[in-house]
């Protein structure tokens, strides 16, 4: 039986009366990267912040690695190896591209006052080890002439790239991809995509990933979970999704099955 690293199971979530998920079940399997795709009001949203720790559902279970975390906030999930990237990109924007990433690690011995007063030496090698760290993420990103300047200043794209390195200095066991191509040009795009298909590869993470660009779908997803209506309505691969002409034309129109023909 294949091992699911994330697992919904029968969540419902509840917003007043409007019925956002309805019973809703899936399982993200470990070293995978899944698709997550469906119209406006399918519910994907509203799973990726329940699985990510923004709300709890109103009923159902949530587990990471076969362990129930069910309403844990962001952070504990973060300490447990799960992490989230956003459509916007949350950078520190008075802060430069290198400074970005090398905040990234948790329980740094700079942040106790007392290691700061009485163990300078170990903050020191700690703090040149995460700075040499940065540096080798910097230059796989490609981000190496932007390095030094304001993360605010950087494109929609480079933000983007940054979010990714963060992941990478984070070194969490799977992340949460909430439709990284939004304002991506297609060159970045691809640089974008080439980090996580090397990050899945190279170092096993597993992704989940909401995206409307069908081409990047295509490009990085086995399996493609189609959500409707608060539901898992089908899920395969991205061939199979393509072939079920039922399925897109109900639920996506024209436009959409036009985009999943090209796309594949």
């Amino acid at each position: 039986m294949s091992e699911g690293v994330i697992e919904v199971q029968d969540v419902t979530k509840r917003f007043g009366n409007v019925l956002a998920v309805d019973r809703c079940s899936l399982k993200v399997e470990k070293g995978s990267i899944t698709g997550l795709i469906g119209p406006n009001g399918a519910g994907k949203t509203t799973i990726f912040n329940m699985v990510a720790g923004a709300f709890a559902p109103t009923a159902g279970r949530i587990l990471l690695d076969g362990e129930n975390v069910t309403g844990l906030p962001a952070h504990e999930l973060f300490r447990r190896g799960l992490l989230r990237t956003f459509q916007i990109a949350q950078e520190f924007s008075s802060m430069t591209a290198l400074e970005n990433l090398m905040m990234v690690p948790a329980d740094q011995p700079g942040e106790s006052v007392l290691n700061a007063w009485f163990r300078r030496s170990n903050v020191m090698a700690e703090e040149t080890e995460t700075r040499r760290r940065a540096e080798d993420v910097i230059a796989v990103l490609r981000l190496g002439h932007v390095k030094n300047d304001l993360a605010g200043n950087l494109s929609g794209g480079q933000k983007k790239l940054l979010e990714l390195g963060r992941v990478m200095m984070a070194r969490p066991r799977v992340v949460l991809l909430d439709e990284i191509a939004a304002g991506v040009n297609r060159t970045l795009l691809n640089d974008l995509a080439a980090v996580v298909e090397r990050l899945n590869r190279e170092e096993g993470l597993t992704f989940f990933v909401i995206e409307h660009d069908m081409d990047l779908i295509a490009r990085l997803c086995d399996p493609v979970i189609v959500m409707a209506a608060g539901r898992v309505m089908v899920q395969g691969a991205m061939a199979d999704i393509r072939a079920n002409p039922d399925v897109v034309e109900a639920y996506f129109g024209g436009g959409m099955l036009a985009a999943i023909a090209e796309a594949h």
